[in-house]
């Protein structure tokens, strides 16, 4: 029987990363699920679905060598596979405002309560240093489509947020 372990890397990034740990991961018969990956402000961290018959403390042996000798943190977590059983993105939305604490939270929080689930958000400071803007990139599925988020969007405008929802048409097949 085959466990499944979330594991997270971050450092600084350079140049064979991914490599490395795909390499000894599937040289100590470790597969991968699903990953996610990002570069953010100059550090690197992926996020790995990684599937074996072995323990943590096991996966961890065959990982930290590489993370070590790139000076990577890891940490492993135990969790439960829950493979192709997530919607598909039906909107994405674009914020952009001044850079201020809590544009986050506002908008996310906002967006949830009109029923948005996010399936990826990417963000950015933009602009100048005398004059920063926060840009917010969301995929997200909402159960009644692209016109369930203009309560939600109407708010953040308030908020002194541009706010931007364009539905996603997604062809599969």
């Amino acid at each position: 029987m085959s466990n499944w372990y979330m594991v997270t890397v971050v450092g600084h990034d350079q140049p064979g990363i991914v490599a490395g740990l795909s390499r000894v991961l599937s040289e100590g018969g470790w597969g991968l699920g699903e990953s996610s990956m990002a570069r953010l402000g100059g550090n690197f961290t992926i996020m790995m679905m990684v599937r074996g018959e072995g323990s943590a403390s096991d996966l961890a042996q065959v990982i930290d060598p590489v993370g070590t000798s790139m000076g990577l943190h890891v940490h492993i977590d135990r969790i439960q596979a829950e493979l192709h059983q997530h919607p598909e993105p039906n909107v994405q939305i674009r914020v952009y405002g001044a850079d201020r604490t809590g544009i986050v939270a506002d908008v996310t929080g906002d967006l949830a309560g009109a029923g948005l689930t996010i399936l990826d958000l990417n963000s950015e400071v933009s602009g100048t240093g005398d004059s920063p803007v926060y840009v917010i990139v969301i995929d997200g599925f909402v159960e009644n489509g692209a016109d369930a988020l203009d309560s939600a969007v109407q708010l953040l405008n308030k908020k002194g947020l541009k706010v931007d929802v364009e539905p996603i048409d997604i062809l599969v097949g």
